[in-house]
């Protein structure tokens, strides 16, 4: 019986943590590098 509760907790923390994982920051970081990119990309002069 202790062994199942210690589990129960063990899950119910696991699911309140909000750490970011090392590979979920791929998308956030193309993200960011493309807007950084667009930023710093040349103005182009308007023609007419």
């Amino acid at each position: 019986m202790k062994k199942q509760r210690m589990i129960k907790n063990m899950i119910a923390e696991a699911a309140k943590t909000d750490v970011v994982m090392p590979w979920t920051r791929g998308t956030r970081r193309r993200e960011w590098i493309a807007k950084r990119n667009n930023l710093n990309a040349p103005l182009k002069s308007r023609q007419g």
